[in-house]
């Protein structure tokens, strides 16, 4: 039986490094993969999935209007998948997690997720709520806080490094906007 499975982290911790590489392992065995990033994400060239290390992929982009379970079957049809990767999957909307569930269960197709659990407000994404409730397999991908501990939080901050407590859940950003803290240095900058 296919699984789905999310592997979460805060920002910086290598989840499109992880997704490629798992791709790359798929490709190398002669297996067809398909590779979905999130639209609004313009850091990189559209429809390409970039680490911070260099390595890239074009991916098929989704947006809330996508049907990722059409697609799949589509490309599918024509082409045998052996594996679903989706970067950027708390951007996906419940119901495309719900796609993408299905693609394991009637289409036998694994999907590997990679996405953020929380935004920087510490609350969760809708995508990333629904994969920890339905994923099969969770898997948290660990970075480091600047104390040595485990980050778990993003923390959005201005221009100035300041930190920031209000705003839309979704601003793209990289470094410039975000630092991966643990709980307790994510909770003294807010109140700083």
């Amino acid at each position: 039986m296919a699984k789905l499975y999310f592997y979460y982290a805060s920002m910086n911790a290598g989840k499109s490094t992880n997704l490629l590489q798992a791709d790359f392992n798929y490709r190398e065995r002669g297996m067809a993969t398909m590779l979905f990033t999130a639209a609004l994400d313009d850091r990189y060239a559209a429809g390409t999935i970039a680490s911070r290390i260099g390595l890239s992929a074009p991916a098929t982009m989704f947006d809330a209007d996508t049907d990722l379970e059409r697609c799949v079957v589509d490309r599918h049809a024509h082409d045998a998948l052996s594996c679903v990767l989706v970067d950027e999957a708390q951007f996906l909307s419940p119901a495309q997690v719900d796609q993408l569930a299905r693609i394991c269960d009637r289409v036998g197709i694994p999907v590997l997720a990679y996405g953020l659990r929380t935004d920087f407000r510490g609350a969760l994404f809708p995508g990333s709520a629904r994969l920890l409730a339905l994923a099969d397999e969770l898997t948290e991908i660990k970075s480091v806080c600047v104390c040595g501990r485990k980050a778990t939080m993003n923390l959005r901050v201005d221009t100035d490094g300041r930190a920031l407590a209000e705003g839309c859940q979704t601003e793209i950003g990289g470094n410039d906007r975000y630092v991966a803290l643990c709980r307790r240095h994510f909770s003294e900058a807010l109140e700083n």
